[in-house]
């Protein structure tokens, strides 16, 4: 097993500007390429702090506080929270800038999970995550947490989900 790594191996940012073929008729950036963006900035992060191949596995809800508007900025910060063993949490904030105003607020944020794979498409162990500081050791708990919920939320609605298609 590779060796332990501190969370700045997982953390990054990327800006882009909200171009009009971004946006809906109303001038502001989709909800979905938000979540493109959102999964994206997710995998960079665990790929960082993983070093493999990764499937996205689950994005925790989005919710679209603050419209961004075409000629903002869009910003995604992310970072790894905590790895499991074959699969990595990554927080991920989403933030507006209007760089001629300099005004910046957070729009969304959403948890996303990922699995690394190896060549085969086989599930493969992730290096241990190192959290450094008070925030980071607070998220890493908190992680287990999200994990238990985001299982059970899954389990029932595939359960649910397979009865259905079953019964037809």
């Amino acid at each position: 097993m590779p060796k332990r790594k501190p969370n700045i191996a997982g953390e990054i940012e990327m800006t882009e500007v909200v171009l009009p073929n971004d946006a809906n008729p109303l001038g502001n950036m989709l909800g979905g390429r938000v979540m493109h963006l959102i999964d994206m900035a997710g995998a960079i992060a665990a790929h960082r702090h993983a070093r493999s191949l990764l499937a996205t596995v689950s994005v925790d809800s989005v919710d679209f506080v603050y419209p961004i508007r075409v000629g903002q900025l869009v910003i995604l910060r992310a970072h790894v929270t905590r790895v499991f063993h074959t699969s990595v949490e990554v927080a991920v904030k989403v933030y507006m800038e209007d760089f001629l105003t300099g005004e910046r607020r957070q729009t969304s944020s959403a948890f996303v999970t990922y699995v690394a794979l190896d060549p085969d498409g086989r599930p493969k162990p992730i290096p241990p995550f190192v959290p450094r500081g008070a925030p980071a050791r607070r998220e890493f708990d908190e992680a287990l947490e999200r994990r238990r919920h985001r299982l059970a939320v899954a389990a029932r609605t595939h359960r649910l989900y397979f009865e259905k298609t079953r019964r037809k």
